[in-house]
């Protein structure tokens, strides 16, 4: 994705923390992760990720409902620890990578619901199929680089949980999981 959840949060949350002019922030992408769990027949948890994704953030912290992020995943990426399950993953029955490479989400709206917490609701399109989707974000931290550069730094958490066969995505519906929990590390830092 492109940095989907977590920009919008960074508009919302940077207004209050920053001076009243216009921020770029670039992903850091050494400091960003974006895991999921699925549920295998009630047994166990497997665990994945995306190694390859990048983000759009546009901030102003003037107005930060003007803020927008878009968050693209390199579907093909997908890693779940186990070579043969990832192909089948990328193959038709899941993600159909051949036919839809990226996954994106457009942040539409934020609502802020504390000092460091939103909610933010964009477009999440996996498969060649768009819902509307909400994330739960918490901002960690808010401060100037601790390496030297006084350039300012945040770190967010965005969480939810989606609906696989909302995607057309329903290979083993009620086996293997339906919901599938989602969860994004990420780390912004400012570009001047």
């Amino acid at each position: 994705m492109r940095l989907p959840f977590l920009s919008l949060a960074t508009a919302a949350f940077l207004a209050t923390a920053v001076p009243a002019q216009a921020a770029s922030f670039t992903l850091d992408k050494s400091h960003t992760a974006i895991t999921f769990t699925v549920d295998h027949l009630g047994f166990s948890l497997t665990h994945g990720r995306f190694s390859e994704f990048d983000a759009e953030v546009d901030f102003d912290p003037e107005n930060p409902g003007d803020s927008s992020v878009v968050f693209t995943i390199d579907a093909p990426s997908v890693d779940t620890g186990w070579a043969k399950r990832d192909e089948h993953v990328r193959g038709a029955d899941f993600l159909n990578v051949a036919e839809n490479k990226d996954i994106v989400f457009k942040s539409t709206s934020v609502e802020v619901t504390g000092e460091n917490t939103a909610k933010m609701t964009g477009d999440l399109t996996i498969n060649g199929v768009t819902n509307s989707e909400t994330f739960d974000v918490t901002m960690r931290k808010l401060a100037p680089s601790p390496f030297g550069k006084k350039l300012m730094t945040a770190g967010f958490v965005a969480e939810g949980v989606i609906d696989r066969t909302d995607y057309d995505v329903s290979y083993g519906a009620g086996a293997i999981g339906n919901e599938i929990p989602v969860r994004v590390d990420l780390e912004l830092v400012a570009t001047e």
